[in-house]
């Protein structure tokens, strides 16, 4: 098929109406991890680890001391008590950082402190608070209970022995994981590259916040949409690129959709409705587009397309601000998570109440935006945050979550139980999508 009759074939097609969950099945299948880099361990904090880590040490490396106290023979202390006190003979002291250099015999102890090596043979600590001084014998002491007796001492290698995985690919990196990448002696660590996403807006009658007096005058509105998208691919793992404005001329369009080509992915927002003959959509199919879905069966949000321009995927989403950050949530974050290299791609849900009755949408699955209140009984009620109109941006400002309302014949009554996503969207992600 040439070049032409390809787009005219898909500025003539209608739209698909796909359901919400086969988009994001369909935009999840499509995408890919970006390649990996290494990165000091330091700036790899909420990265996605891109190899298997093992460990080449044992950890830890030593039989050491989980207390400050004396390291003891534990049948030499078992059943003591302040009426039946043990006195042992300190024969040496073993700071952290030092080793003991005598053995342990019965009734002698070495005085250790946390995490010092404490002697072959030892399999006790005693900590110092079950001990008491013998006075004018200050290398003796006192054991005043035996309940430390076999404990207290962490084995060489209980956390680790050479050779086993520490961390998988695809582990998303937070403290703990840098910490022990750390143990295991990786200052660097190989990671995903985060996707750079550009972001175009498209309308004549859009103003930056440079243009701000066009928009108080009443000419112009103000692109919002750059501003709330370019946060949210950051608060995704991604790195923003914003292109600006095109204007609604084929040569402003074309201009800047190539400074696009070096980016992971391409977000537009507005000129959604490719089945009609729109300017972005046409442009797109002559620099190389090849469309996959326009129409999703969701609320707000439905002028939403995929597809991919070359091997960069392009998310068309709605002009409205709301439609673009739900539609972001819903099918473009999970696209994200996906080229960040993580496993669990969808985003969690969790159960709530309506505290009112919900008209349904015949067709449409809808994402309501809803403030949460306590039940009382350790649930959540949520309550709409009022009118719904996809140009309200405010009200997503107020929500603590959206509301997940399927599609079907019947209102929700207030009390019926609905799942929802929280907002803000947290990073991680789940295995399984939502239902």
């Amino acid at each position: 098929m040439s070049e032409a009759s390809r787009m005219q074939r898909n500025l003539e097609r209608g739209a698909d109406w796909v359901p919400v969950g086969d988009a994001l099945s369909r935009i999840v299948d499509a995408v890919h991890a970006l390649p990996s880099e290494r990165i000091p361990l330091l700036d790899a904090l909420g990265r996605t680890l891109a190899e298997n880590v093992f460990s080449p040490i044992d950890q830890p490396p030593w039989d050491n001391s989980a207390m400050d106290g004396y390291a003891v023979l534990g049948v030499d202390v078992a059943g003591a008590t302040d009426a039946d006190p043990v006195v042992l003979e300190i024969i040496e002291d073993v700071p952290a950082g030092q080793f003991p250099t005598k053995f342990l015999e019965p009734g002698t102890a070495i005085r250790v402190m946390t995490g010092a090596p404490v002697p072959p043979g030892a399999d006790t600590v005693v900590r110092a608070e079950h001990t008491r001084a013998v006075d004018g014998h200050p290398d003796r002491i006192r054991v005043v209970r035996g309940t430390d007796a076999g404990r207290n001492v962490r084995q060489c290698g209980e956390d680790l022995r050479v050779g086993d995985p520490v961390l998988g690919a695809g582990t998303v990196l937070y403290p703990a994981q840098l910490g022990l990448l750390a143990t295991v002696g990786h200052a660097e660590v190989a990671v995903s590259r985060k996707p750079r996403v550009a972001i175009l807006s498209n309308g004549d009658e859009l103003a930056d916040l440079s243009d701000f007096e066009q928009v108080r005058a009443g000419r112009r509105i103000v692109n919002s949409n750059s501003y709330a998208l370019a946060g949210a691919v950051r608060a995704a793992g991604g790195e923003p690129i914003l292109l600006g404005i095109a204007r609604d001329d084929e040569a402003s369009i074309r201009e800047h959709l190539e400074q696009s080509r070096d980016a992971d992915a391409l977000i537009t927002t507005a000129g959604a409705s490719v089945g009609e003959h729109d300017l972005m959509k046409s442009v797109l199919e002559s620099m190389g587009y090849v469309l996959d879905f326009w129409r999703v069966q969701m609320k707000p949000g439905s002028p939403f397309s995929f597809g991919r321009l070359d091997r960069m995927p392009v998310f068309g989403l709605p002009g409205n601000p709301v439609s673009a950050l739900v539609t972001f949530e819903v099918l473009v974050r999970p696209a994200l998570r996906r080229m960040l290299g993580r496993r669990a791609v969808h985003t969690p849900t969790f159960r709530v109440r309506a505290a009112e009755a919900i008209k349904v949408q015949p067709r449409k699955t809808q994402f309501l935006r809803a403030i949460l209140e306590a039940d009382g009984q350790g649930g959540w009620r949520a309550r709409l945050t009022g009118p719904q109109g996809s140009g309200i941006l405010s009200s997503m400002t107020r929500a603590d979550a959206l509301l997940i309302v399927p599609a079907g014949p019947m209102p929700v009554p207030a009390g019926g139980e609905l799942a929802a996503i929280e907002l803000p969207v947290p990073d991680d992600g789940v295995e399984q999508p939502w239902q």
